[in-house]
């Protein structure tokens, strides 16, 4: 599956469900050949069970009718025969299901997993440019349709072998009639063929509109405060109104198509059984057919119908799988990007060097332009700066997260770990956040929580094995921040990247994590954003950057004493904090309201 093949879309139908076919279960061949021989075992065991019919009719419902009496011999040989074929034909219906289950499960899986990978492999610029909630949706909904075909499919396969050898049991039985009956199934496959052809544009505009609607919705719950912040509710509300109407408008289109056809399949197949049956009796009449001849076909012909009906079924799969398996092609095949963590340099003394690094998000506006600066190994940095300075960025690119337009960017082997201000939690449990999949060992959880001063989490009511839920709900901000900072840790790294990751923390905390980091991680170097003045006094040099430049660079009292506008800055931080305090010493306490 991971080949590179895709469905062009300039194909025919039926070149196009092979192409997809093939793709799918090329790496589980054999539980789809399973499910197929069982389907074939089932089709000739019908053409055979229609044979007994006949036989049960001539040699001993006639019989016995017609002369009063029948060997007891001749009733155990055919009504056995009927038994056993009965059975045989009962495991075929069982092997089918149970394989071609075993084959849309392992293939999803095995596409599921083809996605993540790929996923994984793209690095974080990539993830930029795209919707999270497309990507999710590719990743599940897609691959669940790309395989929805593989279900029926075994089946329809042995329906095939079973109009085959239908249609020649049929011929042989009686010419007429049986020329009658098979004429029939070439119009009933061209109608399951148009429909294919028909349906296939609303399928697509449903896989495409659904995939939108999931990338809306993520992105309306992800900014559930700014929409509200905005009183953008209406319009938001407008927005995914409007995806969801053309969602439901393509699905209904299907919908229509598909009654009409199940209508026509149902009812073509009816009244060509009554014809057969009228024509049969006259045949019978006029001594060229016995009336075993006319059961026994009446009986494969009505048996025909429901699988005739299958074959439609898994041609109306054809379009939804196809829209599903080409948007996750679009995935698959579109090319790894360079990963910006391959292009950062890697020193030998533990400092980070940054030479005349320019960097813009959109190529026009630099956010930030001709940076210098050398860190020194185990040292703790403040970046300090105004709003919009490219405090951020500036980490992005010690992580190697985003890769510098021009310049160099030197780091110590082993990398950077970031930790962000707004930490990402899974639904998991404590352990699986910070270990994220990584084998650690108890030891080394405990430390690096002491370190984060995050020892609350042994007051949880499972201590490390407690259930967070979605983004760590039910934690406080601090909480969250602490815990991403313990994630950080326990992989040791050289350089620790802190972007106002203790903004949550009240002064002391914040006090005792920066004491701890500097007494476990001597040898590391810390680079952390900071806007409290307290937090920013405690480091050991401070990094100001203003509009993307590095005007200063040194002691925290040396730049407030010869950098005005450093000094400013800090001031301003004093006053703004002043300010918050006082607001919420004045703000009035809530009151109840009890209502009768």
């Amino acid at each position: 599956m991971g080949d590179g093949t895709s469905i062009p879309s300039d194909r025919g139908r039926l070149r196009q469900a092979f192409q997809l076919v093939r793709a799918l279960v090329r790496h589980h061949k054999r539980t789809f050949f399973t499910a197929v021989a069982g389907a074939a075992v089932f089709a000739a065991c019908t053409v055979l069970s229609a044979m007994v019919v006949r036989l049960i009719a001539d040699e001993v419902s006639g019989p016995r009718f017609n002369e009063g009496s029948v060997s007891a011999r001749e009733v155990v040989v055919v009504l056995g025969a009927l038994i056993v074929i009965g059975f045989v034909r009962a495991a075929g219906v069982v092997v089918r299901r149970t394989w071609a289950g075993r084959t849309t499960w392992r293939v999803t899986e095995s596409l599921t997993t083809e996605v993540i990978d790929r996923l994984t492999t793209q690095p974080a610029p990539w993830h930029r440019r795209q919707s999270t909630g497309d990507l999710i949706t590719r990743a599940g909904v897609d691959a669940e349709a790309a395989t929805a075909v593989l279900g029926p499919l075994p089946f329809a396969s042995g329906v095939v072998v079973l109009v085959g050898l239908s249609s020649v049991w049929l011929l042989l039985t009686d010419l007429p009639l049986g020329l009658a009956a098979v004429a029939v199934f070439p119009g009933l496959i061209a109608l399951n063929v148009g429909y294919q052809r028909r349906v296939d544009r609303y399928y697509k505009t449903a896989q495409d509109e659904l995939g939108k609607l999931s990338a809306a919705v993520h992105e309306s719950f992800d900014g559930v405060a700014v929409v509200k912040s905005f009183g953008a509710e209406g319009r938001e509300t407008e927005r995914l109104a409007t995806i969801a109407r053309r969602l439901r408008d393509a699905r209904l289109g299907a919908v229509t198509l598909r009654s009409t056809f199940e209508a026509l399949l149902d009812g073509i197949p009816t009244v060509v059984n009554i014809l057969l049956l009228v024509g049969g009796a006259y045949r019978v009449r006029s001594g060229d057919m016995t009336v075993g001849e006319l059961t026994s076909f009446i009986y494969l012909f009505t048996l025909l119908v429901f699988p005739l009906r299958l074959i439609g079924f898994t041609l109306s799969e054809v379009p939804h799988s196809l829209a599903g398996w080409n948007r996750i092609r679009e995935l698959l095949d579109e090319p790894v990007v360079a990963d910006p963590a391959l292009t950062l340099r890697r020193g030998t003394d533990g400092s980070v060097v940054l030479r005349d690094v320019h960097f813009s998000h959109d190529g026009e506006r630099d956010v930030l332009h001709g940076v210098d600066a050398t860190i020194a190994g185990g040292r703790t940095v403040a970046v300090v700066g105004a709003t919009g300075a490219g405090k951020t960025t500036l980490l992005h690119l010690i992580a190697g997260l985003v890769a510098a337009d021009t310049g160099s960017v030197t780091v110590p082997p082993g990398g950077a770990r970031l930790v962000f201000q707004e930490p990402f939690l899974l639904a998991g449990s404590v352990r699986e956040n910070i270990a994220l999949g990584v084998d650690v060992p108890l030891d080394a959880i405990e430390a690096a929580l002491a370190v984060a001063e995050a020892q609350f989490v042994h007051d949880l009511p499972a201590g490390l094995e407690t259930e967070l839920g979605e983004r760590g709900v039910g934690l406080s901000g601090g909480q969250r921040q602490r815990l991403a900072l313990a994630r950080a840790l326990v992989r040791r790294p050289t350089v620790l990247l802190l972007d106002d990751t203790t903004s949550a923390l009240d002064p002391t905390t914040e006090a005792k994590v920066l004491a701890n980091l500097r007494a476990a991680l001597s040898q590391t170097t810390v680079i952390a954003v900071a806007s409290r003045p307290s937090t920013i006094a405690l480091a050991d040099d401070v990094l100001y950057l203003d509009n993307g430049v590095v005007l200063a660079h040194g002691r925290h009292d040396q730049l407030m004493s010869s950098v005005p506008a450093y000094r400013q800055l800090i001031e301003a931080f004093e006053q703004d904090r002043a300010r918050r305090r006082g607001t919420r010493e004045v703000q009035p306490r809530p009151t109840l309201q009890v209502h009768p």
